[in-house]
């Protein structure tokens, strides 16, 4: 898992939670790199499972509700370093529909070793979207807040229902519909 994901994760810890507690989910956790990342580097998925089990287990929140919280973080991350991707896309539905065909090869490009998530497109009109999800890492509450987090950044909402397809969350079908 890219660095990026694990610095910014620690940042929005930090401004919610403080200092204090970044400092306790990392001495909680076994990490191969003691809690020291670099945007560019490469972790262990495994770091941030613990990282984000002891958060959970150190705030009450569930590990779902804080992936939805930290996607939104991540999503004006984003925004704000890579505009020119965004600015792209004039809908919400269009945006999310190009994520496997355009968003996905211009990560690539800055992280040629990244391990995305593969988004399969069934069925798409101009006000709904029905896609499944894939991954190995079971994060798809991850994937939902990036969503929600799209549909506010185009001034718009919807409706976005989620399935198990497997128990494990390592697939998963989005249903969007465009309010």
């Amino acid at each position: 898992m890219k660095g990026i994901v694990f610095t910014e994760f620690l940042d929005l810890v930090e401004a919610k939670f403080g200092l204090e507690m970044v400092d306790k989910i990392i001495n909680e956790s076994d990490l191969e790199s003691n809690g020291a990342y670099t945007a560019v580097g490469t972790y262990s998925f495994s770091e941030m499972l613990q990282l984000l089990q002891h958060l959970s287990e150190n705030t009450g929140i569930s590990k779902d509700d804080l992936l939805l919280v930290y996607a939104e973080h991540f999503f004006a991350v984003l925004a704000e370093s890579y505009p020119g991707l965004i600015e792209t896309y004039k809908d919400p539905i269009e945006m999310l529909a190009s994520i496997e065909n355009h968003i996905h090869i211009e990560v690539r490009k800055i992280y040629p070793d990244a391990e995305l998530p593969t988004f399969e497109i069934l069925e798409r009109t101009d006000n709904s979207l029905i896609m499944i999800y894939k991954s190995s890492r079971a994060m798809h509450y991850f994937g939902l807040g990036l969503m929600n987090k799209t549909f506010e950044h185009f001034n718009s909402s919807a409706t976005i229902n989620l399935e198990k397809i497997k128990e494990d969350g390592t697939e998963v079908k989005f249903t969007i519909q465009k309010n």
